[in-house]
């Protein structure tokens, strides 16, 4: 059974929603490795954005555990995952629909910040910050480095 074309778009989108830099740090990965993207890698092909989204991937998961960190709902937050999505959506996206997968990425990754955020206090009052952060780390790292290899190795 064939999975819908833009499957991948919307996935890295609900990445996007718990980790805004995942999306950019995983394309970026692949990017280094040698990998093509089915859409336009806008940015990324550029060794400057390559090195800054691996950069900022690694800084967002430091800066996560921080008492100071911001809620992923807040303006910047949301804008850094509007941004983040679209770019990462439309890169996996196939050729042709990017502005599509863009979309739709941006589409899940913005209601779900919200409800990534209240799953994710619910979880803080329970075990404390920096536990709850590390878990959500490895599933959504984890997650976004599975539906990046997964859409560049399912393309045809």
């Amino acid at each position: 059974m064939k999975s819908p074309a833009l499957l991948p778009s919307a996935l890295i989108g609900a990445v996007a929603s718990a980790r805004s830099m995942t999306p950019m740090a995983a394309l970026a990965g692949a990017h280094l490795a040698g990998r093509e993207t089915p859409g336009r890698l806008v940015l990324l092909g550029h060794p400057v954005f390559t090195a800054g989204a691996l950069a900022m991937g690694v800084g967002e998961l430091f800066g996560d555990k921080m008492k100071s960190a911001p809620d992923r709902t807040v303006f910047l937050g949301l804008l850094a995952r509007v941004m983040s999505a679209g770019i990462a959506g439309a890169a996996l996206a196939p050729k042709g629909r990017e502005k599509a997968g863009g979309l739709l990425a941006i589409a899940t990754a913005t209601p779900l910040a919200y409800a990534t955020l209240a799953g994710r206090k619910r979880v803080m009052r329970r075990i404390g910050q920096t536990k709850s952060g590390l878990i959500e780390d490895a599933l959504v790292v984890s997650a976004g480095v599975a539906v990046v290899a997964w859409a560049l190795n399912r393309r045809g």
